[in-house]
């Protein structure tokens, strides 16, 4: 299996987790919410992740003479880690859909600093409570400074024009639970997995990361069919609604989910070599990269009132030194 071998590496793969996850949310931009609803376009992004998960699988989960190839390990692997990797992508697509409500709930504004912190909160302490790699003191100053940065950034929105009929208090309940859910997925995700794989040692009944994907994968389109089918039903649409969608809004949700898992392998990866709470710190740098595209393509405080880029800055600013702060933690 292919293995990272050097921290520069680990950091660079950590980057490209950070673009991929902060940008596959704009196929679903370009989807159009009002004419491909959330819950049609979250099937074809499932349906990306699992198989994009059986590609890393086939692909560089066979390559090099590292460790042990996805098929031989898949074969001798415990129950129990199979479990866990399934189980994770159960929690992660549940807390993923409770965040899109809680945002529908109660906006931007309040749901995704509160879902998105405190699943980075939950997610970097019991990774390096697993396996505590890295420079602890660096890496929560930096995980501190993302949060101010998630903060005024919550700020930053909430002086835009707000539609009415929010109901802050379920938008708040959904995004605590959404939070506490996906801050945990990563951590199972990685207790599946043996310890060492990062330098080719797997043990006995443990999972390499390229077999832990597809079996992530599986858990979220798995867990979907009951999920994703509640949500339709709220948001009044149906299956033969789905059917009816064209080849472009199909290939936006696939394509979303591609970028998406494509983002998560790599990140799972580096994870070997700069530590699992490192990687996923590192990874949720997304929300400075969904900022990006929000300020600078989609022009979303095009409408702000003055003295709202005085918040975006100090937001960028955060990022920037709670990012830097987190690669630092590596050395």
């Amino acid at each position: 299996m292919f293995i990272v071998d050097s921290t520069g590496l680990a950091i660079f793969f950590c980057v490209l987790t950070m673009l991929g996850w902060g940008s596959w949310a704009n196929t679903q931009k370009l989807a159009g919410k009002d004419k491909w609803p959330f819950p049609l376009y979250y099937w074809d992004y499932a349906f990306g992740v699992f198989a994009l998960g059986i590609v890393m699988m086939a692909t560089l989960g066979t390559t090099g003479s590292s460790g042990m190839g996805s098929f031989a390990n898949l074969s001798q692997a415990a129950a129990g880690p199979v479990r866990q990797a399934f189980l994770s992508g159960v929690l992660f697509n549940v807390s993923n859909i409770l965040l899109v409500v809680a945002i529908d709930a109660a906006g931007m504004s309040v749901a995704f600093p509160v879902g998105v912190g405190l699943a980075l909160v939950i997610g970097t302490v019991a990774s390096y409570a697993q396996s505590p790699k890295g420079n602890g003191g660096l890496l929560f100053t930096g995980v501190g400074l993302v949060i101010c940065a998630m903060l005024l950034s919550a700020v930053a929105y909430s002086r835009l024009p707000q539609p009415g009929n929010r109901s802050w208090i379920r938008g708040v309940i959904f995004a605590v639970i959404a939070g506490c859910m996906m801050g945990f997925f990563y951590p199972v995700l990685s207790e599946s997995m043996s310890p060492g794989f990062g330098a080719g040692t797997i043990l006995p009944g443990y999972l390499t990361p390229y077999t832990a994907l597809p079996l992530f994968g599986a858990g979220l389109l798995g867990s979907n069919l009951l999920v994703n089918t509640i949500f339709m039903r709220t948001g009044g649409v149906t299956y033969a609604d789905y059917l009816r969608g064209g080849f472009r809004l199909h290939s936006l949700g696939f394509l979303g989910g591609l970028i998406w898992m494509l983002a998560l392998s790599l990140n799972v990866i580096a994870s070997g070599q700069a530590g699992p709470a490192v990687s996923y710190a590192l990874g949720q740098g997304a929300t400075l990269i969904a900022a990006i595209w929000g300020v600078f393509i989609w022009k979303e405080f095009r409408d702000a009132p003055r003295g709202t880029g005085k918040f975006v800055a100090a937001m960028f600013v955060a990022y920037a030194g709670g990012l830097t702060l987190i690669g630092m933690a590596t050395q």
